[in-house]
């Protein structure tokens, strides 16, 4: 996804492994926007990153078997990601972590070998009831042979908890982008924040993918185009369906949804890529503005959302 900026400013770096996009409307907002961002995640990386071996949940999946004492935020990462797995009913389910790593997404995606000979390894999740969790003294226990993985809910966390952050302390319209997880808070450009929706946030297309305006919420596409490696002769992505333990059959490349949060947006999104041809249904029942796009490129638009413009030749205009 891409955030036009016609009129607010817009500063990106790389982080968590993707690019941090934040944008606002006052000019004179941008350093302390960006420091705000920095700090929450600065603060995100080191309580939920599956790669850092001091982090709250590496050393949280290292004690499984025995109970853990964890801060305040890691309990609102887990708490946030225990709601996804109700809501979805189980089909986003923070128990995936060794299932994603048996799958061979064991390092940071830049560090995982594109092309592997062996056999792919399907583990099961223990699934989010194995979860012993007691909120008032934030203590977790988690089974033996447990891990584990924030990957479908920390990042949206990240840029809701910072564009609600960054408002308050600046006082002018945020919006926070998180490779496909936005989040908006404070007053909207008149227009509202103009994104365009792409397979992959950090490349450019031709045709131009289809811009929708984003007023309040949050916005979010999960797809499994992006992030890719090859075992065993199949190629493999980093969305796991909790039931099996493996990659979900091939339904969805690329699915964004809005919603009152970017937590909740990408909740939905990384389910309807889990559910396949069941998406459309879920989606629908829960009444969520949705852009769908099948393996074969055809597109699906649920809930009010803008239907895509026709297609453009290169003839029509842009690039030769």
């Amino acid at each position: 996804m891409t955030v036009g900026a016609a009129g607010p400013v817009t500063v990106a770096f790389p982080a968590l492994g993707t690019t941090a996009v934040l944008v606002v409307t006052d000019p004179a907002a941008l350093d302390a926007a960006r420091q705000v961002l920095e700090a929450e995640l600065a603060a995100i990386d080191l309580a939920c990153s599956r790669f850092r071996p001091d982090s709250e949940l590496s050393r949280a999946n290292a004690a499984a078997g025995k109970p853990v004492t964890v801060s305040p935020l890691f309990a609102e990462a887990l708490e946030t990601a225990l709601r996804a797995a109700e809501l979805t009913d189980g089909v986003v389910d923070p128990t995936v972590g060794t299932a994603v790593a048996a799958l061979g997404y064991d390092r940071t995606f830049a560090s995982v070998r594109p092309e592997g000979i062996g056999a792919v390894t399907v583990v099961r999740p223990a699934g989010r009831r194995s979860v012993g969790w007691e909120p008032g003294r934030r203590r977790l226990l988690l089974p033996l042979g447990t891990a584990l993985d924030f990957g479908a809910t920390a990042k949206a966390l990240a840029a809701d908890r910072a564009a609600g952050r960054a408002a308050r302390a600046v006082g002018c319209g945020v919006l926070v982008g998180l490779g496909g997880d936005l989040s908006t808070a404070g007053p909207a450009p008149a227009a509202g924040w103009q994104v365009e929706i792409a397979d992959h946030h950090a490349e450019s297309s031709f045709p131009p993918g289809p811009t929708v305006a984003l007023h309040t919420g949050g916005l979010a596409s999960s797809g499994t185009t992006a992030r890719t490696w090859r075992r065993g002769g199949r190629t493999l992505h980093h969305i796991v369906d909790p039931a099996t333990g493996d990659v979900p059959s091939p339904v969805w490349r690329t699915v964004s949804v809005a919603a009152a949060s970017c937590v909740d947006a990408n909740t939905a999104s990384t389910a309807a890529v889990v559910l396949g041809e069941k998406a459309p249904g879920w989606l629908g029942s829960a009444g969520l503005p949705a852009r769908l796009v099948r393996t074969d490129g055809s597109v699906l638009t649920l809930g009010g959302w803008p239907a895509d413009p026709p297609a453009r030749t290169p003839d029509q205009g842009g690039p030769g």
